[in-house]
């Protein structure tokens, strides 16, 4: 009884392993189509719709970036390095 446990156990950590590992490179994958995405919106000189544009840009001007990122971060769902970047690039 014992022995079958303890294959169960090494089975589903191997499982979650190679889920886990699956995962990173898709990740990986996902975050380099959209630097070359970014890169090709920068190319064509295309603006980004920000919903609260203006909000953000008279925050930046304020000297208040901390509440510009955390704005942008709540309007557009963006993670912390996602708003940070954008809201420099805004600057």
């Amino acid at each position: 009884m014992d022995t079958a446990i303890l294959f169960l156990t090494c089975v589903v950590i191997l499982g979650v392993m190679t889920i886990q590992g699956h995962l990173s490179r898709v990740d990986r994958r996902a975050a380099r189509v959209e630097r070359k995405l970014d890169a090709v919106i920068r190319h064509l000189g295309i603006h980004e719709e920000v919903p609260g544009r203006d909000e953000i840009l008279a925050l930046v001007r304020r000297g208040k970036r901390v509440q510009a990122i955390k704005l942008y971060r709540e309007t557009t769902g963006a993670d912390l390095v996602e708003a940070k970047q954008a809201v420099d690039r805004l600057a």
